[in-house]
């Protein structure tokens, strides 16, 4: 059963672009390690009357967006063995080398592993 972790964290706009290259650089590193898909996504239509919207949940600020994203793996443990190894990666220690010039909050980032329930 195919596995995914999954994130959500406000990005301010002025800063998306430093994200993406960050997030560019970090779908090589996952891919390589074996990661089956990697999607980031800014967000676009986040005004819904459904439900609570991602920038009041996630308690986005003024000028920023929510990005959504998620790697999805073969299984629990395909995702233990890749994550492994990308933490061991040099590419992705030299971008977390200073957590405080990542164009994002890092404390305010929302993670987790999912069980895929439905795939169609």
């Amino acid at each position: 059963m195919k596995y995914v972790d999954g994130f959500v964290l406000p990005v301010p706009r002025k800063k998306l672009e430093a994200y993406r290259r960050i997030a560019r650089t970090a779908s090589k590193v996952w891919r390589d390690h074996g990661a089956l898909e990697y999607r980031e996504c800014a967000g676009d239509d986040l005004n819904t009357k459904m439900g609570v919207s991602f920038p009041r949940r996630i308690r986005a600020r003024r000028g920023e967006t929510v990005v959504l994203a998620w790697i999805v793996y073969k299984s629990r443990a395909h995702r233990d063995r890749v994550n492994a190894r990308v933490m061991k990666d040099p590419r992705l220690a030299k971008m977390m080398a200073d957590p405080a010039s990542m164009p994002f909050d890092v404390k305010r980032m929302a993670y987790g592993g999912f069980k895929v329930i439905v795939d169609a």
